[in-house]
């Protein structure tokens, strides 16, 4: 079946067990035990681990192996992992496939904290810090990746975000393991990005005089009707 490399959906297909981790300067490997994603991968192809696009290097009876890089220690949590710790799969996504939760490219944004859960009726509302820098994509009802998950937004500050995980999602993925303090890895929306990239000709345009910026004035830009 044909796969869309680098493109996924967020949605956990299982939660498989780091088996093992050995980490140098230069990068690592990564073994995971799994099962589910086994059905149909192959050596080359993309899988995401905690919401970070590798390639498989090798499968394996019951698991799979991917290189690390030293980019990917850099800008992720695999650092802060170790053998037996649960990490959230997820294979590429088919030409075929339903875009069930959003798209998600599997490179992470930053590294965010989990702070807090609490019960809310039979669910429970999270809480992560973020990094200043990922305000601005952060936005009420909009997409999140946390550690590969889908979520979406229901309350956002300056500094932390919250999500509702329902029973489902708590049982599946490794949030029913996360504990205060620890590290996750964070993609935003890149629907938000490509918006930030299109209004940055026009932002710098005005920034200079931003105290003159007026609707009467874009409009007769022509930025509205």
């Amino acid at each position: 079946m044909l796969t869309i490399s680098d493109m996924f959906t967020g949605l956990i297909e299982e939660a498989g067990r780091i088996r093992r981790l050995a980490l140098t300067s230069a990068g690592g490997e990564l073994q995971v035990a799994a099962r589910a994603v086994l059905d149909g991968l192959r050596v080359g192809e993309s899988i995401a681990v905690n919401g970070v696009c590798l390639t498989v290097t090798e499968v394996e009876r019951d698991g799979f192996r991917a290189h690390l890089s030293a980019e990917t220690l850099r800008r992720t949590t695999f650092g802060q992992l170790h053998a037996g710790r649960l990490v959230n799969l997820e294979r590429a996504l088919r030409v075929s496939d339903r875009l069930g939760g959003h798209i998600v490219q599997g490179h992470v944004d930053g590294i965010g904290r989990f702070l807090e859960r609490r019960p809310e009726g039979e669910s429970w509302i999270f809480r992560f810090a973020f990094p200043s820098d990922l305000r601005r994509y952060l936005v009420v009802k909009g997409s999140i990746a946390v550690d590969g998950i889908s979520l979406t937004i229901a309350d956002v500050s300056e500094t932390w975000f919250e999500v509702a995980i329902i029973p489902h999602t708590l049982q599946v993925t490794n949030l029913r393991e996360l504990h205060p303090g620890e590290g996750v890895n964070l993609e935003v929306d890149v629907l938000a990005k490509y918006v930030e990239r299109m209004v940055e000709p026009i932002l710098a345009r005005f920034r200079p005089k931003a105290s003159g910026v007026t609707l009467e004035r874009l409009k007769a830009e022509g930025y509205m009707e």
